[in-house]
């Protein structure tokens, strides 16, 4: 069973092809809750900061913050 990368309260940076302009966008979140893969994939629930909605992400979507 693979393990998860981040942990709970960390900060990540959350890379989305789905900006309008289909370009990659990147933003920071926090780590909210580790959830069960998919498919394959490790999930989590994020939170960004700079947002109030929440929303699920896959592992490889997720970057470590640069110090």
């Amino acid at each position: 069973m693979a393990q998860h990368k981040y942990k709970v309260g960390e900060f990540v940076d959350y890379s989305s092809r789905r900006s309008s302009s289909g370009t990659l966008s990147a933003s920071r979140y926090k780590i909210l809750r580790l959830l069960p893969a998919e498919g394959g994939d490790l999930l989590y629930r994020i939170k960004s900061v700079d947002e109030t909605v929440e929303r699920v992400a896959k592992e490889y979507e997720l970057s470590q913050r640069g110090k």
